[in-house]
């Protein structure tokens, strides 16, 4: 990987819609199924997630890298089913390949440890979206299925 990275997550701002926006709407960013339309609507995102949060079933964070914002990592919890939860997570492009997902996998899988009864960790992905399931496979998920329509 040559340079050592120093992840961290923390709580996303409302200050990360510009950047977010940016990673999330760049052409080559295919497999993320959501696209902001605006700034302003990722702003009103952000502001909504507290409020989310305080029912306890959506853990977002900023995945911070050296000090630079380069996406956002979460895990829900399953309502219906509260003894689930699913992760995931979007990356800059130009830091895919360094085995940062991974590390932020396994960060994820210490907050649900920690602040959740969850005994089922799923990550869904895009058929197609090679770096997601390399990642699942490193960080020790087997593939269950492939959900049609999903």
């Amino acid at each position: 990987m040559g340079k050592v990275v120093k992840i961290e997550l923390r709580k996303p701002l409302v200050s990360d819609a510009k950047r977010f926006y940016e990673i999330l709407n760049h052409p080559e960013f295919h497999y993320f199924p959501v696209r902001p339309v605006s700034i302003k609507v990722e702003k009103e995102f952000l502001r909504g997630m507290k409020e989310r949060a305080k029912k306890g079933f959506e853990h977002h964070f900023a995945i911070i890298a050296n000090g630079k914002n380069i996406g956002a990592a979460g895990f829900s919890v399953i309502e219906r089913f509260p003894n689930r939860c699913a992760i995931g997570y979007f990356i800059d492009r130009k830091y895919w390949g360094k085995g940062i997902a991974t590390k932020v996998v396994g960060m994820l899988e210490g907050h649900i440890v920690e602040k959740t009864d969850v005994v089922r960790v799923e990550i869904a992905m895009a058929k197609g979206n090679i770096g997601s399931r390399q990642v699942a496979i490193k960080s020790g998920y087997k593939k269950e299925g492939l959900m049609k329509k999903y």
